[in-house]
């Protein structure tokens, strides 16, 4: 039978063996995407051909790879681009969107199980405070993150690291990225459209314009939010 003395160092050891195999999770990720042959195979013309072998289920593929990615650090704003150019300005927006929540969702699972005990341990009298604010008020506290365009993947293992229940973070995700993803993949796809029609007198066209305006007006949304909570 353990003793309570006992029961404190065992936990820590855990809490410090589960943060060891986060960080190397982390760092194979990394060195994964930068230093093999996957980045050759990261274009649409090359995603897009093994999509087509996918037939029917392409859609749900491109949705596991982009869930996948998110994991491993690959930027989002490639894989949505990606999307948008693949199945177009719609299309594109709700598998990405899909795509995103299932790679946050996993990504906080990661964070959360490898990562929450040694982070638990490292938090004082001091961070006490900040780490249970976020726990009463998480979906806020995610919603406002995504709308500044916090960067996505950190902030999706990040999460886990703190308190915040998941449910505030899946909901604080799923409506904080809708408006940048739409604008985005609206942008994307519709350029594509007008590239892949070769019609080039379609860049003079309302949807283009509009695109571009609502491209360029995605830049401002993080002020507009500071500026709605009086940062400035």
């Amino acid at each position: 039978m353990e003793t309570a003395g006992t029961e404190g160092p065992k936990n820590r050891s855990k809490a410090m063996l589960k943060a060891a195999i986060f960080v190397g999770f982390i760092l194979a990720a990394i060195i994964f995407v930068r230093y093999t042959p996957i980045k050759e195979h990261l274009n649409a013309e090359a995603l897009g051909r093994f999509l087509a072998t996918a037939g029917f289920w392409a859609p749900v593929v491109f949705m596991a790879i982009y869930a996948v990615g998110v994991c491993l650090f690959l930027p989002g704003t490639l894989l949505t681009g990606l999307g948008a150019a693949i199945f177009g300005a719609y299309w594109g927006f709700v598998y990405v969107w899909f795509g995103a929540m299932i790679g946050a969702g996993a990504a906080f699972w990661i964070g959360r199980t490898l990562g929450r005990d040694f982070a638990a341990s490292l938090i004082g009298e001091r961070l006490q405070k900040y780490d249970d604010a976020i726990e009463r008020n998480g979906f806020a506290t995610v919603l406002y993150l995504r709308l500044v365009y916090f960067p996505f993947t950190p902030m999706n293992f990040g999460m886990g690291l703190t308190k915040v229940h998941f449910w505030d973070y899946v909901f604080g995700t799923g409506l904080g990225i809708i408006v940048g993803t739409f604008i985005f993949t609206f942008f994307i796809g519709t350029l594509k459209e007008v590239w892949a029609s070769g019609n080039w007198a379609g860049l003079i066209s309302f949807k283009v314009f509009f695109s571009i305006g609502l491209f360029i007006f995605s830049f401002f949304i993080p002020r507009i939010i500071k500026k709605i909570k009086g940062e400035g």
